[in-house]
This record gives C-alpha cells, sequence and structure tokens, in this order.
C-alpha cells in the first residue's frame, strides 16, 4: 500500500476522542484528519475533506452512528466503537469493517486497523490490474491467482475460497472480496457465494456444477447469473 490511510475519529465523549487519538499517533500507517464530537460535525468535515476509513461511535446525540451511515451514500469504510453490543448486528450488515467494544485496549485497536491496512492494500492491488491479490490466512499471507479460483463461500466475517487443489480461509467478508475481484470473471449467485464463471460445467434447476461441487444460485440473482453466463 503506497499511501497511509487517512481516518476521521467521532465521538461524543472527549475523553474517548483522546484516547483513540493516542492509539491512531502510535500506527504509523494512519493519518488523522480530524476528530469530532457529533455526526453534523463529521459531514461538514467529509465534505471538506473525504477520507479512507472513520472511526464512529454509535450512541450519539441527535443521530447515531448507524443512522448516519446509512443516510451517506457513498461512505468510507468504517470502524464502529460503541459501549453497546447489541448494536453489533446492525454493523454486520451494514458491512462495517470492525466493532469494537468499549473500554478498547490498543491491542484490540491495533487487530482493527490491520484489518483495514489489508483492505486497502488488497483494494490498491485490484485497482492496479494485477492478476492476484494476497490473503491472510493461519498468521501468513497467502497468494490467491485468480484463475485459480473455483468459487468463494462467506461465512459470517470469514469467507472459504475454494482453488484447484485447495481451500484457504481468510478474515473478511464475501463483499468485501468481491470488490477485489474482476467482475468480468466472477459473479455472485447467492448471498454467500461468489463463482469464477468460467469454472461453471453445467446448470441444473438453482444449482451450479463446479467440478464436484454444487454452489446455489437464489431466485434473487438467478437471472442476471444466467445473464452472464449464457452468451
Amino acid at each position: 500500500m503506497s499511501d497511509k490511510i487517512s481516518c476521521i475519529i467521532t465521538d461524543d465523549e472527549p475523553f474517548a476522542r483522546k484516547g483513540l487519538q493516542g492509539y491512531v499517533e502510535k500506527i504509523d500507517f494512519l493519518d488523522l484528519k480530524g476528530s469530532c464530537e457529533d455526526a453534523l460535525q463529521l459531514s461538514n468535515m467529509l465534505q471538506q475533506q473525504p477520507v479512507d476509513l472513520l472511526f464512529l461511535d454509535i450512541q450519539m446525540p441527535h443521530i447515531t452512528g448507524v443512522e448516519f451511515l446509512r443516510a451517506l451514500r457513498n461512505p468510507p469504510k468504517v470502524i464502529f466503537t460503541t459501549a453497546f453490543e447489541h448494536y453489533a448486528i446492525q454493523g454486520f450488515e451494514l458491512d462495517v469493517m470492525d466493532y469494537l467494544l468499549k473500554p478498547i485496549s490498543y491491542d484490540r485497536f491495533l487487530k482493527a486497523t490491520w484489518k483495514a491496512r489489508d483492505y486497502f492494500a488488497l483494494r490498491e492491488q485490484s485497482t492496479n490490474n494485477v492478476p492476484y491479490l494476497f490473503v491472510k490466512s493461519n498468521g501468513r499471507l497467502e497468494k490467491i491467482v485468480f484463475s485459480d479460483i473455483l468459487f468463494i463461500e462467506g461465512m459470517e466475517n470469514y469467507v472459504a475460497i475454494y482453488l484447484e487443489n485447495k481451500k484457504i480461509i481468510t478474515h473478511c467478508t464475501i463483499k468485501a472480496l468481491l470488490d477485489k475481484l474482476p467482475s468480468k470473471q466472477f459473479i455472485q449467485s447467492h448471498r454467500s457465494y461468489v463463482v469464477a464463471v468460467d469454472k461453471i460445467s453445467s446448470i441444473e434447476g438453482n444449482t451450479l456444477h463446479v467440478q464436484t461441487y454444487q454452489v446455489p444460485v437464489s431466485k434473487y440473482l438467478r437471472e442476471e447469473v444466467l445473464g452472464q453466463i449464457i452468451r
């Protein structure tokens, strides 16, 4: 990754903002562009200074972090910071990068930023038209050549990448990984599955046959899938 990750901290508690700012200043690949106390300040700041990443509190006056994120048309990536555990499901639905529960330790904060660093590094690889990407698995970076992928299965915050000769599991959402893959080579057939188009051997009902595997097609995506496969 060639550049630092620009970020903004938003929290209505001054002590929390100061703590997060201290954490950010210790991490060399983060570039703090501002700190604000509510969604209104954040909205104004984003109009003048777009950033890559938000550290966003959820329970704030006037409008929550969840409501603010839903209202953004092209939001940056987000790491939620909150004292309330029950917001975790909403965070997952909004495809946030991570969910930090207060009080936030530096170790846990650092792991969340590593996840962000890996995400932006993968995106940069895709932008540069590199025919592969690296994913973290079992404590090391694994090189995944696009042409070796059969299909990808999503499992909440993890994905299983099925290759010609092995399966690799990495901590990532299926949406985040799909964003890094060439759109002409891969298609999402189901909420939890992405398939390499040239690896599909046959279609039977709502099932795609990929070598010895059977990959489901959802009724909502069937027309789009068939449109890309049948030419």
